[in-house]
């Protein structure tokens, strides 16, 4: 007699941590978990409830500190370029975008953050389990991709921040080998505890804060015109490239895999469902007020190059290479020079989303994989990938700022090309009763995240097609760009198919499948 689907099927969580440590690699040992110790709960310390406990501070701030860490790729220095150049060119136009464009994001972490707390897995492990081997090899091998373009990106901008502190003595390759020490810094700071990391961020992300504020106050923005252009859209042929890099900057694929790992960090008792339902509840408060940090983070970037170049000359010339020079020579030197302003931001920036990206790649790679490695060993792995790229790309283009532009072009577009290899699996996933159970997304918000996704996909279709239009020439190379486009959109189309034709039965029979090839 043929074993019935509840035979073949093996939860998603097992009953005590320290068996699910021998079986599979997890995001966080139990041991390093954070125990949220809450208060006046004794009418809920037995027996299973349905409902959250009643909100309490201290948890909050138990809680916090996940979507801090998250947030961080909201304020890299690909998503400062963005800034800068939407107010050098678009003014204040744009601030409503970018807060709509903050909003978006944020709904995609909420959906990244309940999967993991819900299933107590994240998004990469279960990659793994619910498609066969050559679409998670794929997955895999483009949520890699990503990844090294989003650290490039990052360690470019930490060694531009260290050439502007050092008035220019420490040159790029230089830069990029001491962002590169961060791998160790990263494991040191891991051996001090889940908080201690934390606390860690919290302090970059108030240096960034603190340093871009001060560039508000120094150069005076008008506060009507930022009021105007946060409540009032406005969009024009001539901002559209702009508007286009805000939305596409502002979602990182990494990210998604990222935050679906870092919820794993304080321990819930997924078997009661109030408690499951309290960290969500927690998780999205502060994610929320993370996110909002962020916004106002960008906002002070991208006013303060509105008000300094908008409608100048310089306007489309200004990049993240001589930013901080354009500052400089506009606004003079003042109490603390402002160019030395922008580059600890800068460098804030680009330190914090170089150890975010550290942290992401570990999750991606032993999550796809299931690498039972130890940590130091797997940072370094993860870490090399990022570092050796990015070591060739500082030597071959440290030659003239517009080198550097012509890259961070290309950067977006690989950033751009990755997106939905991230956000379809977590929609599909996050919607499965089979794997969330009563904590899968409802219909409103099913529509609401598919229509938000597919906006995101579209407007990144819509930088590949300019840019591919402008970069394409001859037909061998628009050949291969056509049929790698044919083969790009078929698995996207499988990807959403699968969606569509789900069933218990199959997902069952494929995690089996699965678990015996890896053991075999």
């Amino acid at each position: 007699m043929p074993p019935t689907p509840q035979e073949h099927e093996q939860p998603l969580l097992l009953d005590s941590p320290q068996q699910a440590d021998e079986l599979e690699e997890t995001a966080y040992d139990s041991s390093e978990k954070i125990v949220v110790v809450g208060i006046d709960e004794s009418e809920y310390e037995s027996g299973n409830w349905a409902r959250a406990p009643p909100f309490s501070w201290r948890k909050l701030w138990l809680f916090t500190g996940p979507g801090f860490l998250m947030s961080i790729a909201f304020l890299d220095p690909g998503n400062l370029e963005g800034d800068l150049q939407a107010g050098a060119i678009a003014g204040y136009s744009l601030l409503w975008l970018l807060m709509w464009a903050t909003a978006m994001g944020l709904l995609i972490q909420l959906l990244s953050a309940r999967l993991g707390v819900a299933t107590g897995r994240h998004l990469a492990e279960l990659c793994r389990e619910e498609y066969p081997t050559w679409a998670r090899n794929v997955l895999w091998v483009m949520a890699e991709v990503a990844l090294i373009g989003s650290d490039i990106q990052e360690v470019i901008g930490s060694a531009i921040a260290i050439r502007i502190l050092s008035n220019g003595f420490v040159p790029l390759w230089a830069g990029v080998t001491i962002t590169a020490l961060d791998c160790f810094v990263f494991l040191l700071l891991e051996n001090y505890g889940v908080r201690k990391l934390e606390a860690v961020f919290a302090v970059l992300i108030a240096i960034m804060a603190v340093a871009f504020a001060w560039m508000f106050g120094e150069t005076k923005p008008s506060g009507k015109e930022l009021l105007l252009g946060i409540l009032i859209p406005k969009l024009s042929s001539r901002t559209i490239q702009q508007a286009v890099g805000v939305v596409g900057c502002i979602i990182m694929p990494h990210n998604v895999f990222l935050h679906s790992a870092l919820v794993q960090s304080r321990r819930v008792d997924h078997r009661n469902k109030g408690r499951v339902q309290e960290a969500l509840n927690y998780y999205s408060i502060e994610s929320t007020m993370a996110l909002i940090v962020s916004f106002v983070i960008n906002i002070f970037v991208t006013t303060v190059f509105a008000k300094g170049f908008y409608g100048t000359e310089l306007a489309n010339n200004i990049g993240l290479v001589n930013a901080g020079q354009y500052l400089q020579e506009k606004y003079g030197g003042g109490l603390f020079p402002i160019l030395y302003i922008w580059g600890i931001g800068l460098l804030a920036a680009g330190q914090s989303s170089t150890l975010t990206g550290t942290y992401a790649g570990q999750f991606i790679m032993g999550g796809f994989l299931n690498l039972r490695l130890k940590k130091w060993m797997r940072a370094l792995i993860t870490r090399s990938f990022a570092i050796i790229p990015t070591m060739i790309v500082a030597l071959i283009f440290d030659t003239s700022e517009q080198s550097l532009d012509v890259l961070n072009e290309w950067l977006n577009v690989l950033q751009s090309v990755q997106i939905p290899f991230a956000l379809i699996p977590l929609l599909c996933l996050v919607s499965k009763e089979q794997i969330m159970g009563s904590f899968r997304i409802g219909p409103v918000l099913k529509i609401i995240s598919w229509l938000v996704t597919a906006l995101v996909i579209v407007i990144n279709g819509y930088l590949l097609l300019e840019f591919f239009s402008h970069e394409v020439n001859g037909a061998i190379v628009g050949t291969v760009v056509c049929v790698l486009t044919a083969a790009y959109v078929a698995f996207i189309v499988y990807l959403i198919s699968r969606a569509v034709t789900y069933s218990p039965w199959q997902s069952v029979t494929q995690r089996k499948s699965n678990t015996n090839s890896e053991l075999e």
